[in-house]
């Protein structure tokens, strides 16, 4: 039976689960790994932003994403080329993972609790005294470097835990035909996560009401975040493992031979003939748009976003509570948007169609965010009705936009990025998707921290809004056209290869 099929399933399951009994021993196994690695990515997106935006300010943000974030992707991506060559795919994946671990466990246990002697508080005053007013959110940043270094490997523990080893391995042992069916399924592990990983955070950062005056509730709440983060990513080292030995040596879930034309040997490249070979593919160049635009318009809402959260809840213990609850808000959509629009609407209207709903999505709630922060003051009568204040109903909006835009990304824009590789050669695979998913999603975040450094050097980020919301809807438009390019390319070289495959066959056949 073809693998690219849904042969024996009725309407409502194929609708539903379009999943074999036998090969839930493979899709299981995969779903708990990215469970996991998405129950940390919660967790440490929420904890860094609380840190950061309570202790330096959301306007601290676009100086991390551009001084700390980008240089230290660029390393890694350099440093895991090169260990690409030398180190087997297994080995390649433990090395990675297991510093982040030790990272995030002695951050909680032994750095955070030192944290006053060791903030160089003179020569942040001086560096403060040398810069434009704007740019007081770098000298934060210096000043809290602790909270920065946990920031940076934050955001690359998406990067390069969830997209880089996840799904890198996942395109390495799933076939075209099974990723229609299974990609959308492992994304419901991710947000069954946010459905855990908020209400956790919640739980832990609330516990301040019970602590009596005097102790640090912050500690206590970062010791248990940090607690499950260390034995969630051991759960993923060890699921795969199980994988390496249970699934990879089962030749009805993965043979390297199988589905693959015949192609000559290439050696291998090195890191700056990678550059140069990444450069002159087409292909490769649409994918890095997307991930680059979507990186630089998640960000420009998101600084203005996070402002507003840090007026309305100043204590970290409330951030971290309101944040674990916007969490869990966008794992209950997404699985919705999942189980009633993403894999169909991949399987029904084709890639392209699927790839294209992201950034309409985030044109439309971008748009009707920034028009209620720059208009407001229009409203701000009706809102008092309400019972409320303007800045509340910032956080909200701005909360429900994040929620839309993060829920279509889970569910469509991150299943059709991973199908995209599945078609390339192996060279294009591992060092295209290092360089697309690694340097190019921070080049994106930094991209949009960029252009808000260069305007915070003028004013705030009150004054420059209107500007932000402009450029937004041009970086979006450039991502549509390159959506619409990619699609094109992908179904032509996913039929290429289907054709190539099935003259290969032939050969092998035996002659009647």
């Amino acid at each position: 039976m073809s693998h690219d099929d849904r042969k024996g399933f009725g309407p409502w399951r194929a609708f539903f689960w379009p999943v074999h009994v036998y090969e839930l021993k493979k899709l299981l196994p995969m779903f708990l790994m990215f469970f996991f690695i998405s129950f940390n990515y919660t967790i440490l997106r929420d904890t860094k932003d609380t840190l950061i935006v309570t202790a330096a300010g959301a306007e601290a943000i676009p100086f991390l994403k551009t001084f700390g974030v980008v240089p230290a992707a660029i390393i890694f991506m350099l440093i895991y080329a090169k260990l690409s060559n030398v180190l087997s795919k297994e080995n390649l994946f433990y090395v990675t993972l297991f510093p982040f671990i030790i990272f995030f466990g002695l951050f909680a246990f032994v750095m955070y609790p030192a944290r006053e002697s060791l903030m160089p508080v003179a020569s942040t005053e001086a560096l403060r005294a040398m810069m434009p007013a704007g740019w007081g959110g770098f000298a934060a940043a210096y000043q809290n470097w602790m909270y920065s270094i946990f920031y940076i490997l934050a955001e690359l523990w998406g990067s390069v835990i969830l997209s880089l080893l996840f799904w890198g391995f996942a395109n390495q042992i799933t076939r075209v035909g099974e990723a229609k069916r299974f990609y959308s399924l492992f994304g419901l592990g991710a947000n069954l996560a946010l459905l855990v990983s908020g209400p956790a955070i919640v739980l832990v950062s609330d516990i301040r009401k019970h602590l009596p005056a005097g102790v640090d509730a912050w500690q206590i709440s970062l010791n248990y975040l940090m607690g499950m983060v260390v034995i969630a990513g051991l759960a993923v080292a060890a699921i795969y493992w199980w994988i390496n030995r249970n699934i990879l040596t089962d030749v009805r879930f993965y043979d390297p031979k199988q589905e693959r034309a015949p192609k000559k040997q290439k050696a291998k490249m090195s890191i700056w003939e990678s550059f140069s070979f990444l450069f002159k593919s087409k292909y490769i160049l649409c994918l890095a748009v997307l991930v680059i635009a979507y990186g630089i318009s998640i960000n420009l809402v998101e600084v203005t976003w996070k402002s507003q959260v840090k007026l309305q809840y100043p204590n970290p213990n409330d951030y971290s509570t309101f944040m674990g609850w916007f969490s869990f808000c966008t794992g209950f959509v997404t699985i919705l948007m999942m189980l009633f629009v993403g894999g169909n609407l991949i399987r029904h209207k084709g890639w392209g169609f699927a790839a294209l709903v992201t950034p309409v999505v985030l044109l439309i709630t971008g748009v009707a965010f920034f028009g209620f922060v720059i208009f407001r003051h229009l409203l701000e009568g009706y809102i008092i009705l309400l019972g409320t204040t303007p800045l509340f109903m910032a956080v909200i909006f701005g909360a429900m936009q994040n929620i839309m835009s993060k829920s279509a990304k889970y569910s469509l824009f991150d299943p059709t990025k991973e199908m995209a590789y599945i078609p390339l050669d192996d060279e294009s695979k591992v060092k295209g998707k290092a360089a697309v998913d690694v340097v190019g999603a921070r080049l994106g975040k930094s991209g949009g921290s960029i252009i808000q450094m260069g305007m915070l050097a003028f004013g705030t980020l009150a004054t420059i809004t209107p500007y932000i919301g402009v450029i937004l809807m041009v970086v979006i438009f450039a991502w549509i056209l390159a959506a619409k390019s990619l699609g094109k390319q992908f179904v032509k070289l996913t039929a290429e290869q289907a054709a190539a495959a099935s003259a290969a066959a032939a050969e092998k056949a035996p002659i009647a």
